[in-house]
């Protein structure tokens, strides 16, 4: 059975993976950064569909546990065949770019941009080493290239995971190594909660998204078995939209 680790797995998008995974067959590695009740949920989840589990408490943005999410990762099941980029915040205030302070961008940069850039380094040499012919998947955002000015630190994140993802499919295809984008719209998660009301008018109301409904885990996470399933094996640095078609222009 193959092996997977999703980053930021105890909730929201990344448990949508972490559960269509274990559904496909993978075994997963459960990272959390603080919730180990979430994480435990999740856990027994993909146990229920025939699937293993292991829980590793990471905080990406700092260099010692991403070195032993990695360690405790292969050592759980002797062998990664995939890593999905997952994890990431939102700044605790939205705040004008014209404002906003230092503490916060630091914080998102070291979380989302930081922790995936480095992880994703520690992952594809062990895949090298071990002649793994392995994929990446990095789970960003449409604010990758929406602008939201009273967010621009987590937009800033997002579009460089952008550049991530082309730097690494670059850099790894002679290894065998494939490397995603996948990019979320408007999806129902606790981090979009407080805004429901404000997407709700522009669902149903304004159409912003073609497919007029919210997205949902699991929609991200049947994208990331797609990938995972080896359906795309002569893609990479390919970006895969998965937001109701919000990405088109339209008149």
């Amino acid at each position: 059975m193959s092996a997977a680790i999703v980053t930021g797995a105890s909730r929201g998008i990344g448990r949508g993976i972490a559960i269509a995974l274990a559904r496909a067959g993978w075994d997963v590695v459960v990272n959390y950064a603080s919730n180990a009740d979430a994480a435990r949920e999740v856990a027994a989840e993909i146990e229920k569909h025939g699937s293993k589990a292991a829980m590793v408490q990471a905080d990406l943005s700092r260099s010692d546990d991403r070195t032993r999410l990695v360690a405790e990762a292969y050592a759980a099941f002797g062998d990664i065949e995939l890593l999905v980029n997952n994890a990431g915040v939102a700044p605790d205030v939205r705040a004008d770019i014209l404002e906003a302070g230092e503490e916060s961008f630091d914080r998102l940069v070291g979380i989302n941009l930081k922790g995936p850039y480095f992880l994703t380094q520690l992952v594809a040499n062990r895949m090298i080493a071990a002649g793994t012919q392995g994929q990446i998947v990095t789970i960003s955002s449409m604010s990758a290239y929406t602008a939201s000015v009273n967010r621009g630190d987590y937009c800033i994140t997002k579009a460089g995971l952008s550049m991530l993802t082309k730097l690494y499919a670059a850099r790894l295809a002679e290894h065998g190594i494939n490397v995603y984008e996948v990019r979320p719209g408007i999806i129902a998660t606790d981090m979009t909660g407080g805004v429901k009301e404000k997407y709700d008018r522009l669902i149903f109301d304004e159409g912003i998204t073609p497919i007029r409904r919210w997205g949902t885990p699991e929609d991200v996470g049947k994208a990331v078995v797609a990938i995972a399933s080896g359906l795309l094996a002569f893609s990479t640095g390919q970006v895969i939209d998965v937001d109701g078609g919000f990405h088109l222009k339209t008149l």
